[in-house]
């Protein structure tokens, strides 16, 4: 039975893709079987006449990971807005029994799947007869939720929302990884030390900017993850 986690972030760009790309390309180069899946991303660019995933294009190349990145991501759409109004402007309405069938043809490749969200964790992906929460995603691949945040100034407000949200949604938060850490920050340690007292999670990685590698031990690393049926 294959093992998952879903990656959500306490808002847009604070490097949930780069942190991604991190986690799998630790568990592939310690000889696991990982992979990666992405339900819906806008802001695809052409490459060679092709519309490409540009997110899971980073993510196979930093990780090394063998397959089209078409092969990994179900939705994405050329303009750069909110997934539901992307697939709004280009007529493709996300549906979730497309993310459940795509989903299940991953976990037969993969091991471990590590499930990367859009934006941070409330995000539209439909929004009609037919309303399609990220929250909704998440529950119905029955994940547990690493969140990244950025490390600086207003991450503490951020990211205890981001866990009381999850929590109001049933959602189990494994663990924090806070991105653009500096060691030597003052105000960078003393927000981890408080995100962790306010939210009672731990925050299981600091990624140094522009690292190459994540800083965290394997089996602190494997036992975020959770079988899904």
């Amino acid at each position: 039975m294959s093992k998952g986690i879903f990656i959500t972030a306490t808002g847009t760009d604070v490097g949930k893709t780069y942190v991604t790309a991190l986690l799998v390309k630790k568990l592939r180069e310690s000889g696991i079987c990982a992979g990666y899946y992405k339900a819906a991303l806008s802001g695809a660019e052409y490459c060679n006449g092709r519309l490409v995933p540009g997110d899971a294009q980073y993510v196979c190349r930093m990780a090394g990971i063998e397959e089209e990145p078409e092969q990994l991501v179900s939705y994405f759409y050329e303009t750069a807005v909110s997934p539901h109004l992307a697939a709004v402007i280009h007529k493709q309405p996300i549906e979730k029994e497309v993310i459940l069938q795509d989903f299940r043809k991953v976990k037969e490749r993969y091991d471990y799947i590590t499930v990367e969200g859009s934006g941070g964790i409330i995000c539209p992906l439909r929004m009609d007869e037919k309303k399609l929460m990220l929250e909704d995603v998440i529950k119905m691949l029955y994940l547990d939720v690493l969140i990244v945040a950025p490390a600086g100034l207003g991450t503490i407000n951020s990211t205890i929302l981001t866990v009381e949200y999850a929590r109001q949604k049933g959602i189990e938060v494994k663990g924090i990884i806070l991105n653009g850490y500096e060691p030597d920050n003052v105000m960078h340690k003393d927000n981890k030390n408080q995100i962790e007292v306010l939210s009672a999670v731990p925050v299981i990685a600091c990624v140094e900017n522009n690292a190459e590698e994540i800083n965290i031990a394997l089996e602190c690393l494997l036992d975020v993850y959770g079988e899904v049926s």
